[in-house]
């Protein structure tokens, strides 16, 4: 993968983060920079983190499923991205706007917001990407929109969440194509 496509990847997985981070910034009463680098902290530690364990097991299954790997990453990310387009899609009735920033509180959000980032990981051990810049990519782009996000939501409120997971989506589906079509040889 090239760093565009990490870049573009990265921008996908984020979106999770970046649409939970608005809701709490839409709960917060008297937003603080805390609130923003206590945001960017958790969603991109955790999306720098769970691409990392994810590599670590694909690496010790890589040469069980070696021939199949670019269906294996197409169908992640494809599933992956419809998830998050059908989340975009979604009415918001039950938001979780609780204006908390305690460990609990992220470290579920954390968590919820990175599972995909873990499935990318499986496939980053498939299509030999170098994990280390991978995924301080990953992680630095997370911290900034999630930091972004709490101030948007603070300031804006829920306009821009189901856009940011349908965005990150089609960003998510557009990769798994173009990985697919390079492994078929359609692409050089």
């Amino acid at each position: 993968m090239s760093i565009i496509e990490i870049i573009l990847l990265a921008v996908g997985l984020a979106m999770d983060a970046f649409a939970v981070s608005i809701c709490k910034g839409l709960a917060v009463k008297e937003l603080k920079p805390k609130h923003m680098l206590l945001a960017g902290l958790w969603f991109g530690g955790f999306q720098a983190l769970m691409p990392l364990v994810g590599y670590f097991l694909g690496t010790g299954l890589k040469h069980l499923i070696e021939s199949v790997d670019h269906w294996i990453a197409f169908v992640l990310l494809m599933m992956l991205g419809i998830g998050m387009i059908r989340s975009g899609l979604k009415p918001e009735d039950n938001d979780d706007t609780d204006d908390k920033f305690d460990v609990k509180s992220m470290l579920l959000m954390a968590i919820a917001t990175s599972i995909d980032a873990l499935a990318v990981g499986v496939t980053f051990a498939f299509l030999n990407v170098q994990i280390v810049p991978a995924i301080s990519i990953i992680g630095v782009i997370t911290f900034i929109l999630s930091a972004i996000a709490v101030k948007l939501g603070n300031v804006f409120g829920k306009a821009f969440r189901g856009k940011a997971e349908i965005a990150g989506g089609i960003v998510l589906i557009l990769i798994g194509i173009k990985i697919l079509l390079e492994h078929l040889g359609f692409l050089g």
